[in-house]
């Protein structure tokens, strides 16, 4: 009895300290230990133990947030089982809930909390917070390097710092482009003026390889720039864009062979269009579960595999430009396959080699794509980098879910 009361109130208190928190929440699970953690920067608020998914039913491991929050919810799945307290992950059926912990994997892949705990941690989270799993146990950790964004005021017209071009998602591609709108900076007329910007909410940023569907999206950018009719730049190999290829082709002498979009084919278009190469990376930002715009970045040495990392901003000041940034790197192996289909001929398999901070010296973020983002960044604002892109979980009205992959074990 005594032991029931103590664990209550431990709850409270740590309920209470996370409500009061400074910071954006992180929660991680660990499926070997089956815990779950909740920091707040580096400061544990609230643990608990919890029940993944059972053999054949495994909880996913990658990079989730809340996308729905709900009392009480029953499964579309399982014979409308109960799900109280429900906080979802994905729309395909994972979520963390009430319900029992057997001291094992039990789950039919959702993150189970115990009675209580649940309610608890319903009352700490916000839509968009985002949760962890992982295989064995990690932390967040501060990461500092030169290449993470910098907060900066809006220009003084209020306007964006960048003409760069918007471009609809690769997932929902129908959607038109966004434009974010600014708050002006009053006129500078004195030592006594005050600023006030309505912080936007938090960005979610991607940084992955190029599909075969951005490079055709700048192929058909360039050959329309170079006079060639390859049509609105969708990224589809439609029969217009195809004929601008081959059209291309002949003109420039280019030898035929099995793939339209050859290395020789896009080494003399980006030539003739006068831009330097074909960029190796993309980097997509969504905002509140919706894509706001995607721009080419560059990666060194791009036969290295970049790993997964995940990265959070807090502590965010404009003002002085001024931001702490913590993450971690994830397990994600990627099959012999998936390597070779991305280039890949050294994977991240080391992790005291493929840290964030090494992978974030590989990339290359064009000036204005960095000024336009470093306008817009807030208090939890995240960046994912990944090698595999965006993956089937990634969706409409979803932040980018990153779902990896642990390497067998023996």
């Amino acid at each position: 009895m005594f032991q029931r009361i103590a664990l209550a109130f431990s709850l409270s208190l740590m309920a209470s300290t996370a409500l009061a928190a400074d910071g954006p929440l992180q929660i991680y699970v660990s499926k070997a230990d089956q815990t779950l953690t909740v920091y707040d920067g580096d400061e544990v608020v609230a643990t608990s133990k919890v029940s993944t998914g059972k053999p054949g039913h495994t909880t996913p491991s990658g990079i989730f947030s809340i996308l729905e929050k709900r009392k009480y919810h029953e499964s579309n799945l399982y014979s409308n089982a109960p799900m109280p307290f429900m906080q979802r992950l994905t729309w395909s059926g994972i979520a963390l809930h009430e319900g029992k912990l057997p001291g094992y994997p039990a789950s039919h892949g959702c993150v189970r909390l115990p009675n209580g705990f649940a309610k608890t941690l319903f009352s700490m989270t916000e839509r968009g917070a985002h949760v962890i799993i992982t295989d064995d146990p990690v932390a967040p950790k501060t990461i500092r390097h030169a290449n993470l964004f910098t907060p900066r005021l809006p220009v003084d017209d209020g306007g964006l710092l960048s003409d760069v071009e918007l471009r609809p998602s690769r997932v929902e591609a129908a959607l038109k482009p966004v434009e974010v709108a600014m708050n002006a900076v009053p006129p500078r007329s004195g030592a006594e003026t005050k600023l006030t910007i309505e912080e936007p909410p938090p960005l979610r940023i991607l940084i992955t390889r190029r599909t075969q569907r951005d490079i055709a999206f700048d192929v058909q950018r360039l050959l329309n720039k170079l006079g060639f009719e390859a049509g609105i730049p969708d990224g589809l190999l439609g029969t217009r864009t195809i004929s601008a290829i081959r059209a291309f082709k002949e003109k420039n002498t280019i030898e035929k062979d099995g793939e339209i979009l050859s290395k020789p084919f896009l080494a003399a278009l980006y030539q003739q269009a006068g831009e330097d190469h074909p960029p190796m990376g993309q980097l997509m930002i969504r905002q509140k579960f919706s894509p706001l715009f995607s721009a080419p970045v560059d990666i060194k040495e791009p036969e290295k595999a970049l790993g997964t990392h995940f990265i959070e901003a807090t502590d965010v000041d404009r003002f002085k430009r001024t931001a702490d940034w913590r993450g971690v790197t994830l397990e994600d192996h990627l099959t012999s396959s998936t390597q070779t289909r991305l280039g890949i001929t050294i994977p991240a398999d080391d992790p005291a080699l493929f840290t964030a901070e090494a992978a974030l010296s590989r990339i290359v973020i064009p000036d204005d794509v960095r000024a336009r983002i470093e306008t817009m960044l807030s208090e939890g604002s995240s960046i994912t980098i990944s090698d595999t892109g965006i993956g089937p979980e990634t969706g409409d009205g979803t932040d980018f879910i990153t779902v990896t992959r642990e390497k067998p074990r023996a």
